[in-house]
């Protein structure tokens, strides 16, 4: 079943031109489904870019998806017309009395800053609070991984002295949990972050159960047993010339980057890069979404039971 998205939101015609499955809002009218409300809350500069990889993952399932775009920094985007955001996003106190099937939080630009410098960082803290009893299920990535294990369990800021840029292999941890269902017993994945994760100490200071992890990146894919959390430390959502773009932009400002890790051939930046981390993405969010969301959610979404405390 598809995503529904507005009518002229531009990923209708971009995903549609790779043959993805698009229900517009006005079409969907005339279904009588009750689609998954799903919002996502996009963290990231260029935010059309990142809407097309999200609704990429998200539209490869069985399942019909109401998409809600959040945004809760007020400042003017550099990255993203003004005319866009106004269309297509909704702001926090225009959904807070509202019910959600699932709720994404995207990765952003901010692993060398404190997070008592982020300019939204009650704003998330105030979503990642409220999300306790109107979602059934939150799944955070990169950096709002960091943030979410700060807000939910005091886990201090972990910051690693080199960027961790590439795509790395990872190894399932538990084969037949249901995140994981399906999936390799090492896959690849991208990562793009100063932002730490080792594995010891999710183990210590949470309850989360660790999924999947790596050598080089330590806990890739962890959750909490009641299914509410998930937290997914890399990017796979990420396109094949995502993190080109990131290493070219760098080098342009003069900070002589490291071409990323496996990942340009024979690496050289060169050479255009190809995506190896496809198919876990989509398993990766159609897991979530039937095992983690619509399995657990009810019907009717008044009747939201917050068992996160």
């Amino acid at each position: 079943m598809p995503i529904r998205v507005p009518d002229e939101l531009p990923a209708v015609n971009f995903l549609r031109n790779e043959n993805v499955f698009v229900m517009t809002s006005s079409r969907a009218k005339t279904q009588e489904i009750r689609p998954l409300k799903v919002l996502v809350l996009n963290l990231m500069p260029k935010k059309i870019e990142t809407e097309n990889q999200f609704l990429r993952l998200l539209s490869n399932s069985p399942l019909q998806i109401d998409i809600q775009l959040l945004r809760i920094d007020s400042r003017e985007s550099k990255n993203t017309p003004t005319e866009h955001l106004n269309n297509f996003y909704c702001n926090f106190d225009d959904i807070q009395d509202e019910n959600f099937d699932g709720l994404i939080v995207t990765g952003a630009p901010l692993g060398l800053i404190d997070f008592c410098d982020v300019a939204y960082w009650p704003q998330i803290a105030r979503v990642i609070d409220w999300a306790k009893g109107h979602v059934t299920s939150t799944l955070f990535v990169c950096w709002a991984v960091q943030a979410a294990l700060n807000i939910l369990y005091g886990i201090p800021k972990m910051t690693r002295t080199e960027k961790l840029s590439g795509v790395y292999s990872h190894y399932t941890l538990q084969p037949h949990a249901l995140l994981t269902r399906g999936f390799d017993e090492t896959f690849l994945a991208p990562h793009s972050r100063y932002a730490d994760f080792p594995t010891d100490v999710i183990r210590k200071h949470t309850d989360l159960d660790i999924l999947a992890e790596s050598v080089e990146t330590g806990a890739y894919l962890f959750a909490s047993r009641d299914k509410r959390l998930a937290f997914v430390t890399g990017h796979p959502e990420y396109d094949a010339s995502t993190l080109a773009s990131e290493y070219f932009r760098d080098r342009e400002a003069g900070l002589n980057p490291k071409p990323p890790v496996n990942y340009f051939p024979d690496n050289n930046p060169e050479v255009a890069p190809k995506a190896t981390w496809r198919s876990h993405g989509h398993l990766l969010f159609v897991n979530w979404l039937n095992y983690y969301v619509y399995q657990i959610t009810p019907y009717d979404l008044r009747h939201m039971n917050p068992t996160l405390d």
